[in-house]
């Protein structure tokens, strides 16, 4: 069985992170962004929910309740609106599709080493259960 040093593991993690940052969904996601950042409606439109989520915390902590409901109908508006902007709906599903992918690689890993150390240990990976916890287990019967 080879062995690995930290480093190399980071090492490969960074290959792997380079990968997934030149995969489809991660361009997309880039291209979005920057059509984003390009649109001054939507600029405004972020900065305008930034100052009225500042207004909505100063009125929630002097406590008021009717100034903090209608200044959060207003940052409901305000982003359904920003939602319902094509690229602003496309980037949201590309952030979620990229976030699924890091979900996925980085599941996959944990899921494979619990089974590596399971196999390794002569254990049973459909029990989920080490060489170990096998072996103590198939000795002892409880009545």
């Amino acid at each position: 069985m080879a062995t690995y040093t930290k480093a190399q593991i980071v090492e490969r993690a960074r290959e792997l992170a380079k990968m997934i940052a030149e995969t489809e969904e991660v361009d997309f996601f880039k291209r979005a962004e920057a059509q984003i950042n390009e649109n001054q409606k939507i600029k405004e439109m972020i900065a305008s929910i930034k100052s009225l989520q500042k207004q909505a915390v100063n009125f929630q902590h002097y406590g008021k309740t009717e100034a903090l409901r209608k200044v959060e109908e207003k940052i409901d508006a305000i982003q359904a609106e920003l939602d319902g902007i094509p690229i602003v709906e496309e980037f949201k599903h590309s952030q979620i599709e990229v976030n699924d992918l890091l979900q996925l690689v980085a599941n996959t890993i944990s899921n494979r080493v619990t089974d590596e150390i399971i196999e390794s240990t002569g254990g049973d990976v459909l029990r989920g259960e080490t060489g170990s916890k096998v072996n103590n287990d198939s000795g002892s019967s409880c009545h």
